[in-house]
């Protein structure tokens, strides 16, 4: 999967022995253009970069700010598919609620190692090319658990290029 961002492109190699539910999600929403212009909502420096809230971080179609992070897709919630792959940087990980079974469309990549997901969400990805680019996008605000005001977007997202 090829993210472009306002840098360059991302190269995010997909783990379908992994987490095939999760891939197949992520190759649906961006073969149909869902993760074209979503914001990066939240980012947190030394942890993580979030974004794929299709429902609300279109940045050129319906952009909430004040709901952006709590949406998902029109498609049910996913079945956890946890793994032993660690979350360490560039790992490309499903953003859910507390409950393990809520992931949707959102996701995050990280930007250092954080042991303590290990486990407790789902893997589905890795950065193989570009990792620079994501370190460049916009962090949020420490004191508003990373929310980012004016915040970054995936400009476009492919899949099999």
């Amino acid at each position: 999967m090829t993210i472009t961002l306002k840098d360059g492109d991302v190269v995010i190699e997909l783990l379908p022995d992994v987490a095939p539910e999760h891939v197949r999600r992520i190759k649906d929403l961006a073969n149909a253009g869902r993760y074209d212009n979503v914001a990066f909502h939240r980012v947190i420096d030394g942890f993580m970069a979030q974004t794929g809230d299709v429902e609300y971080g279109n940045m050129e179609n319906g952009f909430n700010a004040r709901l952006v992070g709590t949406g998902g897709s029109r498609e049910p919630n996913l079945q956890q598919e946890f793994s032993d792959v660690p979350f360490e940087p560039g790992i490309v990980g499903m953003a859910r609620s507390s409950h393990p079974d809520t992931a949707n469309s959102q996701f995050f990549i990280m930007f250092e190692r954080v042991g303590s997901l290990d486990g407790k969400y789902t893997v589905f990805g890795r950065v193989v090319d570009g990792m620079e680019h994501i370190r460049n996008i916009k962090r949020g605000d420490d004191a508003a658990n990373g929310a980012v005001q004016n915040p970054d977007r995936m400009i476009k997202v492919r899949v099999g290029e």
